[in-house]
């Protein structure tokens, strides 16, 4: 984190959902937006919450300002890079072009909207991974009410991969359409640093933590095996992981699985 600049009093307050299955931040929105505030220079402290204390029911969201006549909340990844852009004059897609603004918007979306469902159906609609990944949110709950918490989240997770269409399809087609996907990044990235060049963009965030949720040494499932067979993307979550997790200990999950 850089120093606090002069147009704000106090440090941004990311509200998310912390480190947990091998990754520095469970989520790959508010890691997203923890890696666009370090790319704006701004300074900010994580706050471990729950989605149903963000004003849209999900992680991330932030609060700016103390005063309680100045304080502003925004909540979703994507409208709070709109904010932190205008309120404090930075545009973290700056070197790009015109057309690479729109190819980079693009692939945030299928970053979002597609690569990321796809993850979440092998870490949900598989019982053996969703009772060792998201089920162990419950572990502190007492019975029953720690069964019927953990059904009511995959029941409600489930109902949303149908309802977007990715279990529509069968298994070998979902690994299909995240290797599809897979394979598209690996293209545009290239042997290049980052996604556009040599210096990293705002919509590398969201790529870059959705590819680090899928090659998380916590999981083991076909989508993780295809994204280690692309090593320009594997080498490429090692420096973004390096750069922006420093004290976290990446590698060490890695060479342990």
């Amino acid at each position: 984190m850089t120093h606090l600049p002069p147009a704000a009093r106090q440090p941004i307050r990311l509200h998310g959902g912390g480190p947990a299955f091998g990754l520095p931040e469970v989520s790959p929105y508010t890691m997203k937006t923890e890696i666009q505030l370090q790319l704006a220079g701004l300074s900010y402290v994580h706050v471990r919450a729950q989605p149903a204390e963000s004003p849209k029911g999900q992680l991330p969201f932030i609060i700016d300002g103390d005063a309680p006549d100045s304080r502003v909340t925004v909540a979703d990844s994507t409208f709070i890079r709109s904010y932190i852009e205008q309120k404090y004059g930075v545009d973290l897609d700056a070197d790009l072009t015109v057309e690479q603004r729109a190819v980079a918007w693009a692939v945030e979306r299928m970053a979002e909207n597609q690569l990321g469902w796809v993850m979440n159906y092998f870490r949900y609609a598989d019982e053996a991974s969703f009772n060792h990944g998201p089920a162990r949110w419950y572990d502190a709950v007492p019975e029953p009410r720690r069964t019927e918490l953990r059904h009511d989240l995959r029941e409600k997770v489930m109902a949303n991969l149908f309802a977007v269409g990715i279990t529509r399809h069968s298994h070998d087609e979902i690994v299909l359409l995240g290797a599809r996907s897979l394979r598209s990044l690996s293209v545009l990235l290239g042997a290049k640093p980052y996604l556009f060049g040599v210096r990293a963009t705002g919509s590398e965030a969201i790529v870059f933590a959705q590819l680090a949720n899928i090659l998380s040494p916590y999981f083991d499932n076909a989508l993780r095996r295809r994204a280690e067979a692309f090593h320009n993307l594997v080498d490429y979550v090692d420096r973004m992981m390096e750069r922006f997790y420093p004290h976290f200990a990446w590698r060490a999950c890695q060479r342990a699985a």
